[in-house]
C-alpha cells in the first residue's frame, strides 16, 4: 500500500514536471490536467472524466432521459472509470492482449452492420466529433473487457440437464406457457464486508430512489441518478428477458407483477435493487425452420496465434482439402474446438445457433460445397454444408433457449460478483482539489 502511494505521487510529480517544462519553453502558463483518482498505479484525470461524461450525456440524450445533477453524474462516471481501469489492469497483468488487426476487423464489422463502407463510417464518426484514434482505442478496451469476462466467468459457467428439466417443468405447470418480461432496474451496490453504517447509507439511498418513483418521477430518470449499474445511462433498461434469465434476486417478484408495477427494495449479496416491469408477452409459439447439417474446421486467433498466422494456417488446410484430403481427417487433427473429435461435425444447425458471420457464410453455400476461409470472433473457419431440411424444433428450441437463458443469468450474476470483488481489492486514492 505504501509503495502504491509513493508511486502515485511520482505520477503527479512527473505530470508537474512535464507541464513545467512546457511552460518554461513557451513562457506561458500551461493548465495542468488535474489528477482526480489514482487506481493502483494509474491516474484518472479531469480530461478522462470530461470525455466519459460527454459520452454518457450523449447516451442519456439518445434515450431521452433527463440527466441527474452534475455532482451525481460526475460521481457515477468516475466510479465507472475506476471499475473499467481496474479490469483493464487485471487484463494486462494476466496476459490478455488484443492486436491491431483484431481491432480493425471489429470496426469493419461494426461498419458493415450499419451498412456503411469504412470511409463512410469514419466520416460519421467525424460528424459526431469522435476522433478515429479515440474510437479505435475504445473498441480495443471493449474487446479486452469482453475477453476478461469470457475467461473469468463465461468459460466457467455450467448448466446441468437437471436445471433445464426443472425450468421446463415449471413452464409446463403454468397455463399459457413461457412469458418474457421487459424490465428496467436500479442497482445500488454495497461493498463486500461493508460496515453496517455503509449498508444503512446505501439502503437509504435506494429508499430515496423508490420514494421519488412513487412520487411520480420517471423511472429512467431516477435510474440515471441513483443506479450504480452500467446500464444507468440507458435508464436501467434490461430489455426483454425470459423467466430463466431473470436475476435470482427479483425473479419471483417479477412473475407476480403486472406491466407498470414497480417492486419494493430487494436485497442481494451485491447490494439493493428496485425493478420495474414495463411489459410482458408470451413466447409459446411453434417453430418450424430450415436446418443445415454442417461441419467445420476452426483455427483460433488469440494471444498465441496472430491474425496472419491463423489465416495462413486455414488457407494451407483448405489447399489440402482441395487436393483430396478427407475433411473429417483434417478436422480431427487440426480443428481447435470440441467438434474435432467428430471430424468437425456440428450436427443440425438452426437459425441463430451460430454467430452471424458463420451463419451468413454457411447459408450462402450449396449442399456439399466448401467455403473460402471465414472469419468470426472465434477465429478462422472452413465450412462445408452436408444437407438441409425443414424441421419442427419447438421442443428442442425451448430446451436450448432455456439452457442459454439460465447460462446467461448465471454469467450476469457471476460477472457482477467478479467486478465487485475486483473493485474491493483495487487500491483507489482520491486526490483532493489542489488547485
Amino acid at each position: 500500500m505504501a509503495f502504491r502511494r509513493r508511486l502515485s505521487r511520482l505520477i503527479l510529480l512527473a505530470m508537474l514536471a512535464v507541464a513545467g517544462a512546457a511552460s518554461a519553453q513557451s513562457g506561458k502558463i500551461v493548465p495542468l490536467d488535474r489528477v482526480l483518482v489514482v487506481v493502483n498505479d494509474e491516474a484518472i484525470t479531469q480530461w478522462d472524466l470530461n470525455e466519459q461524461r460527454r459520452i454518457v450525456m450523449s447516451q442519456l440524450k439518445a434515450s431521452n432521459i433527463t440527466p441527474p445533477p452534475n455532482d451525481i453524474l460526475d460521481r457515477q462516471v468516475l466510479e465507472r472509470l475506476i471499475v473499467e481501469r481496474a479490469i483493464l489492469q487485471y487484463a494486462k497483468d494476466t496476459g490478455v492482449r488484443v492486436d491491431d488487426t483484431m481491432v480493425e476487423r471489429t470496426i469493419l464489422r461494426v461498419a458493415e452492420e450499419n451498412k456503411l463502407k469504412p470511409d463512410d463510417f469514419r466520416k460519421v464518426l467525424e460528424r459526431e466529433g469522435i476522433p478515429y484514434s479515440n474510437y479505435r482505442e475504445d473498441i480495443r478496451r471493449q474487446i479486452i473487457l469482453q475477453r476478461v469476462r469470457e475467461r473469468e466467468v463465461d468459460s466457467k459457467v455450467m448448466v446441468s440437464d437437471a436445471e433445464v428439466d426443472n425450468y421446463l417443468a415449471t413452464l409446463a405447470s403454468q397455463a399459457g406457457g413461457e412469458d418474457e418480461y421487459l424490465l428496467s432496474h436500479i442497482y445500488v451496490t454495497v461493498p463486500e464486508q461493508a460496515a453496517p453504517d455503509v449498508v444503512a447509507t446505501r439502503r437509504q439511498r435506494t429508499a430515496q430512489a423508490l420514494e421519488e418513483i412513487r412520487a411520480g418521477k420517471d423511472f429512467a430518470q431516477v435510474a440515471a441518478a441513483f443506479s450504480n449499474a452500467p446500464d444507468a445511462s440507458s435508464g436501467g433498461n434490461l430489455g426483454w428477458r425470459t423467466g430463466a434469465r431473470l436475476p435470482t434476486v427479483f425473479g419471483d417478484e417479477v412473475r407476480k407483477m403486472t406491466p407498470g408495477d414497480v417492486s419494493g427494495i430487494l436485497r442481494s449479496a451485491g447490494g439493493f435493487h428496485i425493478v420495474k416491469l414495463a411489459d410482458k408477452r408470451n413466447r409459446n409459439q411453434p417453430m418450424v425452420v430450415e436446418q443445415t447439417h454442417a461441419r467445420h474446421i476452426l483455427v483460433k486467433v488469440n494471444e498465441t496465434t496472430s491474425e496472419a498466422e491463423g489465416k495462413a494456417r486455414i488457407e494451407r488446410l483448405r489447399d489440402r482439402l482441395v487436393g483430396g484430403a478427407k475433411f473429417e481427417d483434417v478436422a480431427r487433427a487440426n480443428s481447435e474446438d470440441a467438434s474435432s473429435a467428430r471430424g468437425g461435425d456440428l450436427g443440425w444447425i438452426s437459425p441463430g445457433d451460430t454467430v452471424p458471420d458463420f451463419e451468413r457464410a454457411m447459408n450462402a453455400l450449396s449442399v456439399d460445397e466448401m467455403s473460402q476461409p471465414v472469419r468470426t470472433p472465434f477465429g478462422w473457419h472452413l465450412i462445408q454444408v452436408l444437407e438441409r431440411r425443414k424441421q419442427d424444433i419447438t421442443q428442442d428450441k425451448r430446451r436450448e433457449q432455456a439452457r442459454l437463458a439460465i447460462r446467461q443469468r448465471k454469467s450476469d450474476e457471476q460477472f457482477e460478483e467478479f467486478i465487485r470483488q475486483l473493485r474491493d481489492r483495487t487500491y483507489v486514492e482520491v486526490k483532493s482539489d489542489e488547485r
